[in-house]
C-alpha cells in the first residue's frame, strides 16, 4: 500500500522558512506566518499520530514547527527592537535625519 503525503506538512515547512526570511520586515509579515506554520505543523503531526501507517512526511511537519518557532522568536526580537528604537528616537525623530543622528550619538556615547 502506497503512503500518501501528510496534509499541510510541506506548507508548514515553507511558511516557517518564509517566517525566518521575512523577520526583517518589522516583524509584521513573518510573525503571523510563523504562527500559522506552528499551527499547521502541529495539526499535521496530530493526524500522523492517529494513522502513522497511512501517511509519510512527518519530518516536514516537525521541521515546519521548528522553523515556525524560530521565525516567531526572531520576529518578536526584531519587533521589540523597533519599538524600543522608536521609543528612544520618537516619531518626530524618524522624520528628521539630523535628529536621528543626534539621538543615536547620545545613545552610543
Amino acid at each position: 500500500m502506497e503512503r500518501s503525503t501528510l496534509p499541510n506538512s510541506t506548507a508548514a515547512l515553507v511558511l516557517g522558512i518564509i517566517s525566518i526570511v521575512t523577520c526583517i520586515c518589522y516583524g509584521v509579515i513573518g510573525l503571523p506566518l510563523g504562527i500559522i506554520a506552528v499551527i499547521l505543523g502541529s495539526k499535521a503531526k496530530k493526524i500522523y499520530r492517529e494513522n502513522p501507517e497511512v501517511y509519510s512526511g512527518v519530518g516536514n511537519a516537525s521541521a515546519g514547527i521548528i522553523t515556525g518557532i524560530i521565525g516567531i522568536i526572531l520576529n518578536l526580537i526584531y519587533l521589540s527592537f523597533v519599538i524600543w528604537l522608536i521609543s528612544i528616537i520618537g516619531w518626530d525623530g524618524l522624520q528628521d535625519p539630523e535628529l536621528i543622528q543626534e539621538r543615536m550619538q547620545e545613545i552610543f556615547q
